[in-house]
Formats: C-alpha cells, structure tokens, sequence
C-alpha cells in the first residue's frame, strides 16, 4: 500500500480535538491530514446519490433588461443524479453530495492511513436510535517507517443528525434539541506503539446485548503486522480512560501483547477472524500469503498455537470467516480464486468443500451471514460481488452458481459485510472508491422493465445507496449497536454515515 507523509502538526493523545460540522454553511480550519480532525459536513464532498452541478452561467442572449430584473438571481443549474462510471466530469461540473439522503455523515481525518479497522461494544446498549451518538472503534496505522505505526482507539462522540436547509419538509428534529445542533462532533484516542504496518485489525466478538467486560478483564484486538507476527493486545483499559476522567492505566498491560503468534515465521498476512465458544474459549483463525491457516486456541491458562496448518489453498489467503452456526466451521478465500470450507475435526487439516472457480481471478474478500447462516457473500478482483447458497456447495460434483451476482464495482472489491440482524442487506467496498448498500429482498419490477433485459450500466434494483467522498476505500463494518450505521476507512480519511436506505 502506498504511504503519505506525515503532517508536522500533531495533536495531544486523548484530549478532545476533533470539530464536526455546526448550524451552518462553514469550513474547517485545521489541516486535512492531521490526526482526528472531523471535517465539516457542509463542506464540498464526493458523495453517494450526489448530484452533478454545471458551474457554468447561461450567456445572456442581448435583450436589454430592466434594473428590477437585474437584480432577481439567476436560476439554479440544473441538476442530475450523478450514476458512478455512466458519467465523465466536464470542467464546469462538480460533484456535491445530497444530505436529504443522509440522516448523518461525518468524515475524520486522520495523519496515517488506516487500511482496517473494527468496531468496538460500549457500554451504550444496543438498538440506539436517539442522536447524538457515539462510537467506538479500533483501527491500525500504515506509517511511513515501521516504528511510526500505533494501534488506535478511538472515541467518536456528538455525531449528530445531518443538517438540512430550512425549508426541508423532511427536516425533524424530535430527536435532538435545536440548540445542540451548533455542538461539534469531538474525537478522543488513545495509541499503543506498533512495530510494523497493521494489515488487519479484529476485536474479539462479545454477545448480543452484552457491554462490555469490567475493567479487571481483557477485551482483546488482535493485529496483523507486515512484520509476519499476530499481536493480541488488550484494549479495555484504553476504553476505560477515555470514559473515565482521570482513569489511569498501567501501560505494561496495554502496550505489551498479551500474546504474539509466530507461526507464520516472516510471512505477512491479511485473513484473520474470531470465534467465541464461551467465556475464556477463544479462537482465532489467521492466514498468510503463503497459503497456510494458523488456528490459536485460549484457554484460562493462556493462549496456544496449533501447530500444524490448514492447507489446501495454493495462494495468498485473503479472508477468514467463521461458522455462525457451526464452532468447527470457517470458510476461507484465495488468491487462487477460491473459496473453501474446513472443519477443524478433519483429519489430514485440509477443506471439505470448495467453491475452487468463485471469481475469474483473487477472490478478496468474504462475509458469512449470521441471520441465514447458509448465506455468504464474497468479492473478487474482478469487481464483483457473488452470494453464495452454501447448502449447494458439495465435496464433489458440479460448482454451483451463485444465487446473485453483481458487477457493479469497476474495481477490486475491497471489503463486504453483512447487516447484524437484516438478513438480506449487506455493505461493500471497493477501489473504485465506492461503498455500496445492497439489499437482496429488493425484486426487480417487470412492468416498469417492460419485460427488456437491464442493460450495461443501469442500477440494479438490489442497489439501494452508493456513497462517496473517500479515495481507495479499504474496509466497511456496520456498527452492530446503531443499526443502520456504517463506518468506513480509506486511504485519506474515515466517514461515519446512516442513510435513509437502511
């Protein structure tokens, strides 16, 4: 991935110096690259449903006009919904985003890119609906020199509602005060110093409508380093001092791994995904562009490595998932345009069954639906994005299809997800610096059709939102407590949204 240099201005850890948008039209002041700086959500971005504006003035055609009608406005450009590749910019249009879509939209900048990064539980509960809102998540730097890197948590607290003009009929406010809508958004961090750029960032997963675990006990993210090792650490005390005035911590607990996996020798890796089977039962998958799996099991005891790998791909592996259904099940994706599924109980450590022709090249990415566990989406190189009906997937016999198959993206699918609790939607990302929201209950209508095939180009039905505004999008998680929550990081900045989509 390529770096950007850092910004010579710097911020104090953890004190509050993030400023989102406030009541009106304004601009930020701080520098776009410096750590946790939320932008102005009024400022001129590229966004999803965004409309093009001709910037260009219609030319007087000589009739001689009176004071009075010199002094009316012009009209506005017209406008049209900008359709992502079914459009080039000419030099008088410029792309702004359409905030009647969004019920909120924040964008964080940050000194170094994050290429992942996952949400944390707070202590929040779970189904908020009410503004402002909070969030919490941890994220891994790629800095310009190995040593410069750090593990993040960050604090995003104040996100409030979108603002729209005042004549908006949509416009609400039941759901926050009007004097508040002037509060900025404020960020608050905290670091631990990381050797090496972070490749992947996963949290372990804790229950539904569970918060978090007292301070006393781990709450572990575990990374992996360009330098070919896995790091788990435990972010709990960094949680607790950014809610906590005064909260101190000891930092030979936070900025020490509570386990380094080594398994993979100097083999650097991106594939890596928890399973919780119970309390002091954790596993974590890892896997390595050598095409080598590494289970690591906890016990109350400890952490302890497999020794032997699981192998049956012939490339770079690029995503792990586990069963939501099954604990001695994981899926697996590849370069070698895979997707294989494994059973930690068979003998031999090799796959069950196998998707081995799933795209026509590298297969990226992989999310495994926890509502209807025999759902899994996955996205190629090839800018697709296939759903999978696994129950069709068998240890020999014909590769089955996919149940649905999009070729939306222009570009390498970069990260899929699906909704925690609606079934039929899932988020993806791509390098065509796109995030899309998908909905596979969405039918296309025949009689609007008039029974003419879509052509090349045109939306599908199942397409419900695209956002933009960020360059190479690297990873989308929805936050699992907010629904309709979507954070996103890419290589200049993070955008915090909700759309009326879903």
């Amino acid at each position: 991935m390529s770096k950007r240099t850092a910004t010579t201005e710097t911020l104090s850890e953890g004190q509050p110096y993030a400023k989102a948008s406030g009541s009106g039209p304004r601009r930020s002041m701080g520098t776009t690259d410096e750590m946790g700086e939320f932008e102005d959500q009024w400022e001129d971005e590229i966004e999803s449903d965004e409309e093009v504006h001709d910037a260009g003035e219609d030319q007087e055609d000589g009739m001689d006009v009176d004071g009075a009608a010199e002094d009316e406005e012009a009209p506005a450009p017209a406008r049209t919904a900008y359709i992502p590749g079914s459009h080039t910019l000419g030099a008088d249009e410029i792309l702004e985003p359409d905030d009647s879509v969004y019920i909120m939209r924040h964008t964080m900048h940050v000194m170094w890119p994050c290429l992942s990064f996952d949400v944390l539980r707070d202590n929040l509960g779970d189904g908020r609906q009410r503004f402002p809102a909070t969030a919490y998540i941890a994220a891994g730097t790629q800095a310009d020199t190995a040593k410069n890197n750090e593990l993040l948590v960050y604090k995003m607290s104040s996100l409030h509602k979108t603002q729209r003009d005042a004549d908006d009929s949509d416009n609400d406010d039941d759901d926050e005060d009007e004097e508040s809508l002037d509060e900025d958004a404020v960020l608050e961090y905290r670091s631990v110093p990381h050797l090496g750029g972070i490749n992947r960032v996963r949290a372990q997963p804790l229950p539904a409508g569970t918060g978090l675990p007292p301070p006393s006990s781990p709450y572990y993210t575990a990374t992996w380093s360009e330098t070919g090792k896995v790091h788990i650490w435990d972010v709990r005390p960094l949680i607790e001092s950014l809610d906590v005035p005064g909260y101190t911590y000891d930092k030979s607990r936070t900025h020490t791994p509570a386990f380094t996996l080594n398994s993979h020798g100097r083999a650097e890796g991106f594939a890596m995904d928890w399973a919780a089977s119970g309390p002091g039962a954790l596993r974590l998958l890892t896997g390595d562009v050598h095409a080598k799996i590494y289970l690591t099991t906890t016990s109350q005891s400890g952490f302890t490595p497999l020794g032997q790998p699981f192998a049956s791909h012939t490339s770079s592996v690029e995503d792990l998932q586990w069963s939501p259904s099954e604990p001695t099940v994981f899926a697996s994706c590849s370069a070698d345009a895979s997707i294989r599924l494994w059973d930690v109980r068979a003998k031999g450590r090799k796959s069950v069954a196998a998707l081995t022709d799933a795209h026509e090249s590298d297969v990226n990415v992989i999310s495994w639906n926890k509502s209807s566990s025999y759902l899994l989406v996955s996205g190629g190189d090839d800018g697709a994005l296939r759903v999978w009906d696994l129950r069709s997937v068998k240890q020999t016999g014909p590769q089955p299809t996919p149940v649905a198959a999009f070729n939306w993206h222009k570009a390498p699918v970069t990260s899929v997800e699906w909704h925690p609790t609606e079934d039929s939607v899932f988020a993806a990302s791509g390098a065509d610096d796109q995030t899309t929201l998908w909905d596979l209950a969405v039918e296309q209508d025949e009689e609007e059709l008039g029974g003419a095939d879509m052509a090349e180009g045109d939306v599908p039905p199942q397409l419900l939102f695209v956002h933009q505004g960020q360059k190479d999008v690297k990873e989308v998680h929805w936050h699992p407590q907010i629904p309709g929550a979507v954070i996103t990081t890419a290589f200049d900045s993070f955008n915090v949204f909700k759309t009326i989509s879903v």
